[in-house]
């Protein structure tokens, strides 16, 4: 299968290694990855923050570059989500071809592996990881046990759930620098759950989040980490 990667704004400027990991797992699978670089922003953002005539033309711009691929993997939901509950209003018959065609990496994985694609794939990642779910992923895509059961099945990984999973992390894009202080207590809670498992990393399907978490961790001291779920099933972060 042919596989456009995307990559997300955040992956391309900030985090280029889950990028880059995303493509890695994608090919053990069977895929064959292309990037098109003609992409550019989904327009989440924009569409947030109240302007709609941008959040549409990036849109629309978007779903033409996808609309012929086979399928359109990223390693965010929070994108994910835009594309496939937004691009169809925004962008018509465009946007919805091409919304039906885009999938968060660990709900196309799942599909995959479930059709026995990828049985030679075997990753693994030694260390305690905690689990956070992201409110995108969990609330808009579905993306409940899928995540985890690809962790479960990394050699050497010790999952850790929190029993405040469906708690937002406080991120929430724009909202954190907006609300800085609901979202910064938001994120100490969050953190509070996580550090208390004993994880080693915390691990998820949104750079966002990520990076939010990572920011409170280091103002902490914390010995806690954050890792894409992509740098595990490639095998651990460079």
């Amino acid at each position: 299968m042919r596989v456009q990667l995307f990559v997300t704004c955040l992956n391309d400027a900030v985090f280029p290694k889950v990028g880059l990991a995303t493509a890695r797992v994608l090919e053990a699978v069977g895929c064959r990855v292309e990037f098109d670089e003609r992409q550019v922003c989904c327009g989440q953002m924009h569409l947030n923050s109240g302007d709609e005539a941008s959040g549409r033309d990036l849109a629309v711009r978007m779903a033409e570059v996808f609309a012929e691929a086979e399928a359109v993997v990223s390693p965010s939901g929070s994108c994910v989500a835009m594309a496939r509950h937004f691009w169809p209003k925004l962008a018509g018959d465009t946007g919805r071809i091409a919304a039906q065609k885009t999938f968060e990496l660990s709900e196309f994985l799942t599909h995959r592996l479930a059709q026995g694609l990828g049985r030679g794939w075997t990753p693994e990642f030694a260390g305690r990881v905690a689990w956070h779910s992201s409110c995108h992923g969990r609330r808009g895509l579905g993306l409940l046990d899928q995540p985890k059961a690809l962790l479960r099945q990394v050699r050497g990984l010790e999952l850790l759930e929190i029993e405040s999973e469906d708690q937002c992390c406080g991120f929430g894009g724009t909202f954190s620098v907006k609300n800085p202080d609901v979202s910064l207590a938001m994120m100490d809670d969050k953190l509070d759950a996580l550090e208390a498992t004993g994880a080693e990393w915390i691990t998820g399907t949104d750079s966002s989040c990520l990076m939010h978490l990572a920011g409170g961790l280091s103002r902490r001291g914390s010995r806690l980490k954050t890792i894409h779920l992509a740098e595990i099933l490639a095998g651990g972060a460079d």
